[in-house]
C-alpha cells in the first residue's frame, strides 16, 4: 500500500543555507524520491534565497521543489503550520517533516514507507554515528512531582542504535524526520503556529495520541543531525521565554489532573524566588510573562485545515 502513496516533504529553514544545501542533497539521494518538497523560507537574510533559486532552476532529479519565501519569520511552528497545510491541500498521502539541519540516509524514506503506520519517526544520530534521538518514550502529564515531563528518551534508554528493537513506541516527536499520513491532519488539524518555537512538535504528538494514533520510531530509518544538540538555552533571553511559555501551555492543555495543570504556577513561583541565584531579574520577568501568556493559549487548536 505504501508504494502507491504520494509523499510530500515539508522543510522549514531560517538563515542556515549551508546546512540546508546538505539536507537537500540528502533528499535528492533518496532511493524512494519524494513526490513534492515544500520549502518554507522563514524570511532568511543569508544566501538561502539564492541557494533555493539555483536549486529550482537546476531542477535536480529527486528534488521537486516548491519554495515559499515568507515576509516575516514565522518560527518553526508557523513554518510547519504553513507547509503541512500546503502539502495537505495538494492531496499528498504522507507528509514528511524536516528541519534544515538534518540529512536523511539514502534509504530513510524507503524504510519508513515500509511501515504501514500513520505516525512514524526517523531515528537521529550525530555525524559520528552516535545515537542522539531525544524523542520521549515517556512524557508524563500525570505526575505533578515530575519536574520535567520527559522522563525517558530513546537515547538514554538504549544508548546505541544496535540495542534498539526494530520499532519503539514514542510519546512525543521532533519535527525532524516525522512522517504522518494525511488522515492524521484530517483528525487533529495542523501544527499550532502560536508556539513559534519549542514544543509545537510535542503538542502535535499529544494531540495525535489523544486521537488514538500510536507513534513509532523506526530503528533503521537513519537521520543524521549536522549540529550538536544545545538545549541549555539562556532562560533569561528571548528563547527562555518561549521555552517556559510553551512548556506551561502543554501542561495547561493536557495535564491529566488538576495538580499537573497547576504545576506551571508552582514552577513560575519557584523561578521567581530563585531568580537571584539563577538568571536574575530577566529570567523572573520571562517566567512571569510566560505564565501570563500561556493562560491565553489553553485551548487546543481547531481540527480545521483551512
Amino acid at each position: 500500500m505504501s508504494a502507491r502513496e504520494s509523499v510530500a516533504v515539508v522543510v522549514v529553514t531560517y538563515n542556515r543555507a549551508d546546512l540546508l544545501a546538505h539536507m537537500l542533497d540528502g533528499l535528492a539521494a533518496q532511493t524512494r524520491p519524494a513526490d513534492a518538497i515544500f520549502v518554507i523560507d522563514n524570511a532568511s537574510s543569508d544566501h538561502t534565497r539564492a541557494l533555493l533559486t539555483e536549486q529550482v532552476a537546476t531542477a535536480r532529479p529527486g528534488l521537486p521543489l516548491q519554495v515559499t519565501h515568507v515576509e516575516e519569520n514565522l518560527g518553526g511552528a508557523g513554518g510547519f503550520h504553513l507547509g503541512v497545510g500546503m502539502a495537505h491541500a495538494a492531496g499528498h498521502d504522507r507528509i514528511w517533516l524536516m528541519d534544515d539541519d538534518v540529512v536523511p540516509a539514502p534509504d530513510c524514506l524507503e524504510v519508513l514507507l515500509g511501515q504501514d503506520e500513520a505516525c512514524l519517526m526517523s531515528v537521529r544520530q550525530d555525524t559520528h554515528g552516535r545515537l542522539v534521538e531525544k524523542a520521549a518514550l515517556r512524557f508524563d502529564l500525570r505526575n505533578p512531582l515530575a519536574v520535567r515531563p520527559k522522563t525517558a528518551m530513546v537515547e538514554t534508554e538504549y544508548g546505541s542504535r544496535d540495542r534498539m528493537p526494530r520499532r519503539v513506541e514514542l510519546e512525543n516527536v521532533a519535527f525532524e524526520g516525522f512522517l504522518l499520513r494525511r488522515e492524521v491532519v484530517d483528525a487533529i488539524g495542523l501544527p499550532d503556529p502560536s508556539f513559534f518555537i519549542f514544543y509545537d512538535d510535542v503538542d502535535y504528538a499529544v494531540r495525535a495520541r489523544r486521537a488514538g494514533y500510536r507513534i513509532w520510531a523506526v530503528r533503521d530509518a537513519v537521520l543524521v543531525r549536522q549540529l550538536p544538540f544545545d538545549q541549555q538555552h539562556d532562560l533569561s533571553g528571548w528563547k527562555g521565554y518561549f521555552m517556559y511559555r510553551n512548556l506551561f501551555v502543554v501542561h495547561l492543555r493536557y495535564g491529566e489532573n488538576v495538580l499537573v495543570r497547576l504545576k506551571p504556577w508552582a514552577v513560575a513561583a519557584a523561578v521567581v524566588v530563585l531568580s537571584p541565584l539563577r538568571g536574575g531579574r530577566a529570567e523572573a520577568r520571562n517566567v512571569i510573562r510566560a505564565m501570563r501568556d500561556a493562560r491565553t493559549m489553553r485551548s487546543v487548536p481547531s481540527r480545521s485545515v483551512d
